[in-house]
């Protein structure tokens, strides 16, 4: 176990010196381990959230034909007028991504709200990279406000048979919903303050962008409707997500080439897909299913058990603050999946009514992922748009937005769900 969490160690703090690198550190990391034996060359695949890469693969297609059909360009032309400074533009695009995220994937939110801020950035000539990690922290705070807005809300949900509405009042308290939005609001005040210089007023009475083609926003939207849709169907294969996206984008194909007849055109959306994104995945996803193999998680929920101790008030809080910092280094999946049947032990073992505990544990793991460029699929997704515009994102650009995000929106939500849920 110890071999395996310094190699663990040792990779992270590689992809963080040399970002430039990252999908063939991690990829390296998980060759490492495979041919250490520290995780079983046919467990290698099982580890792979084959949802995910899928997901990611057919929205960058999808969004491929998006841009082209000049339609970001035209809703950056529409918040130009309805906003006067770049840091309200910012501030709007960090909000209407996490709007979306409430309902769909974080990764998907991201591939699909980033090329209108690209556009947005390219019309009043500023740089898009904070911009980009402000949409890619919001949809991840975001994703705990839904049952269907991350899939570790729909584990939790699925482990303790809750429904849609139970994230908005629960147990005859408001719920889950309105502890994000608390976050989201101190959050939203958090990012106007990190934008507080760009007080640069927008362009005025410029002509609005013609859009070539509308099939693709079609698409798109249709992506998000169905993806909506899928997350309330109670027996669905693992890759259902990942299936729409990939045959919306095959559907897209095949009307563009019955519309061009250009062989050279079908192909172009393809070299959108940020492959290098999709190899550090594969390479994050093989490393962490070595590290669960060797028991490393399951030594870390231990851990926490014997922390919290007897008191109720202290379990709560050191599973929230565990949980943020244990997210920001690993995957919350795995974390998560693990954590919950201990937190029901716990709760016996207590005589308490775990309700708090599981909540902590929601909101603390879903919001960790944004204090490191890795430490969440939304954040490396973000930053392989960035590099593939050919911008570099340095550790400092993402720790002086994506930390104090993360504290502005996890107090306010462990103070609120304590109130709501610990007190009895």
């Amino acid at each position: 176990m110890i071999p395996a969490i310094i190699i663990f160690a040792v990779s992270y703090v590689l992809m963080l010196a040399f970002s430039k690198y990252r999908p063939y550190i991690a990829l390296g990391t998980a060759a490492l381990f495979l041919v250490l034996g520290m995780l079983p060359w046919g467990s290698a695949l099982g580890t792979i959230d084959y949802n995910v890469i899928l997901m990611i693969a057919g929205t960058m297609g999808l969004v491929a034909l998006f841009v082209d059909s000049r339609m970001p360009q035209l809703l950056a032309d529409l918040i130009m007028e309805k906003v006067s400074t770049v840091q309200a533009a910012a501030v709007c695009m960090a909000l209407f991504a996490g709007v979306i995220s409430a309902f769909v994937d974080n990764v998907a939110t991201v591939l699909m709200v980033a090329p209108v801020a690209l556009a947005l950035c390219k019309k009043f000539g500023t740089n898009p990279v904070p911009f980009i990690i402000a949409i890619a922290v919001s949809s991840n705070l975001q994703g705990a406000a839904t049952l269907v807005g991350d899939t570790t809300a729909i584990m939790l949900g699925s482990a303790v048979g809750m429904s849609f509405t139970d994230f908005f009042w629960y147990l005859g308290s408001p719920g889950m919903f309105f502890a994000v939005e608390l976050g989201a609001v101190l959050s939203a005040l958090i990012l106007m303050y990190l934008f507080r210089k760009d007080k640069a007023k927008l362009p005025r009475g410029g002509e609005r962008t013609k859009v070539t083609d509308f099939v693709p926003t079609f698409l798109l939207a249709g992506a998000i409707v169905l993806l909506i849709l899928a997350s309330f169907l109670p027996v669905k294969p693992d890759i259902t997500n990942g299936l729409i996206c990939c045959a919306l984008f095959a559907v897209g194909l095949i009307y563009r080439f019955i519309r061009e007849r250009s062989p050279s055109r079908i192909l172009a959306p393809f070299k959108e897909i940020d492959f290098e994104t999709i190899g550090l995945l594969l390479g994050l996803f093989i490393m962490i299913g070595a590290i669960e193999h060797q028991g490393v998680i399951d030594l870390l929920a231990s851990g926490l058990v014997k922390l919290g101790g007897s008191s109720p008030f202290l379990m709560y809080t050191v599973l929230v603050w565990a949980s943020v910092l244990i997210s920001a280094f690993i995957d919350n999946i795995p974390y998560v999946a693990t954590m919950i049947p201990v937190i029901g032990a716990i709760g016996t073992q207590m005589g308490v009514d775990p309700t708090v505990f599981y909540f902590g544990l929601l909101s603390g793991a879903t919001l960790g992922g944004n204090c490191t460029p890795v430490g969440a699929s939304a954040n490396i997704t973000g930053i392989g748009i960035l590099r593939k515009e050919g911008y570099t994102v340095r550790n400092s650009d993402f720790f002086k937005i994506g930390i104090p995000f993360t504290l502005a929106a996890v107090i306010p939500a462990y103070i609120y769900l304590w109130l709501a849920y610990g007190i009895n």
